[in-house]
Formats: structure tokens, C-alpha cells, sequence
């Protein structure tokens, strides 16, 4: 079934739960379907951006959130995988193209757009992740993103820990 739903997802096929997704999930999604394009056909960013866009279901998605995380990811590319691999137990090159598409978007959300939560990027990751990847491919997504959040959002992490750890001395 999840096999099925990742074949039909990557193809642009419809799940049970797509209509209920919002804006910037359906832009993380085709964001993902282009990082996968990009690592296995090496096709340029613009022309992946104006094939994903004749897709029936495109003005669904925050279109220009989908421009920013495709273009963002690709061409920061390098630099991304580079503050990714200290997180990782293997080499960037041997992460499957979805892992290694999702950890790029994550990645680059966390660096440039602060006004998400750091918990939220995390979430959509995994849930990419759930959706797209391996069998267990979401668990390993999820360390790898709570190492990055730890380093790019410091300050933020920093403070969320601070607020739970204070609600659990709470009566």
C-alpha cells in the first residue's frame, strides 16, 4: 500500500488524504518531485519548475513557496549537503534521491525561512518522509532534521526545550 501511494505520488497520482492538504505541503511535495527529477535526470530548475506546472493539481500548491524551496535547494545545493553530512551515518551520495530531496528542502527551510516554526519543518519532513520514502526512512529523516534544527535554529530549540522542560516542573 505505501509502495502503491509513493508510486502514485511521485507520478502525480492522488492520494486519499491530498484533499486535505494545504498550500505549502502540496509546495514541499512538487519542491521534492523536482529535487527527485533534478538528482536523477539532471534537468535544469526552470524546466522541472514549468513541468511540474502543467500539473492539473499545481494551482492547489503556494506556487511561488514551491518556486523558493526548488530554486533555494538546487542552488544551494552544495552547501546544504555540507551542513547535512556531519549529521548523517553515511555519505550524502549513498541517501536515497528521496531522503536526500527531503533533507535538502528541510534543510534549506530551516536556514532561510525563519517565519516557520522549527518544529513545523521538522513535521513536514517526516511526513514527506512517511509518504515518499523507505519503510523506516521517516525515523532517520527525523534525527537527521532535530540535529539541524538543533544547529541552524539554536536559539529557537534552545528556547522551546527551556518552555517543556518548565511545564513538566509545573504541578
Amino acid at each position: 500500500m505505501q509502495a502503491q501511494a509513493k508510486d502514485d505520488a511521485l507520478k502525480g497520482g492522488r492520494t486519499r488524504r491530498e484533499g486535505r492538504k494545504s498550500g505549502r505541503r502540496r509546495a514541499r511535495e512538487l519542491a521534492l518531485q523536482g529535487l527527485y527529477q533534478w538528482q536523477l535526470a539532471g534537468k535544469d530548475a526552470v524546466v522541472i519548475a514549468a513541468e511540474l506546472a502543467e500539473r492539473d493539481d499545481f494551482e492547489k500548491a503556494d506556487t511561488a513557496y514551491f518556486r523558493t524551496l526548488l530554486n533555494g535547494a538546487i542552488d544551494n545545493a552544495v552547501r546544504l549537503e555540507s551542513g547535512i553530512a556531519p549529521h548523517l551515518d553515511r555519505k550524502i551520495g549513498e541517501l536515497s534521491p528521496i531522503e536526500r530531496g527531503i533533507l535538502l528542502v528541510g534543510a534549506y527551510e530551516l536556514e532561510r525561512e525563519l517565519e516557520v516554526p522549527y518544529r513545523v519543518v521538522i513535521n513536514e519532513a517526516v511526513e514527506l518522509a512517511k509518504v515518499y520514502g523507505g519503510t523506516d526512512g521517516y525515523k532517520y529523516v527525523n534525527g537527521v532534521m532535530d540535529k539541524l534544527a538543533a544547529q541552524l535554529r539554536e536559539i529557537e530549540v534552545t528556547a522551546d526545550r527551556s518552555a517543556a522542560a518548565e511545564r513538566e516542573r509545573r504541578p
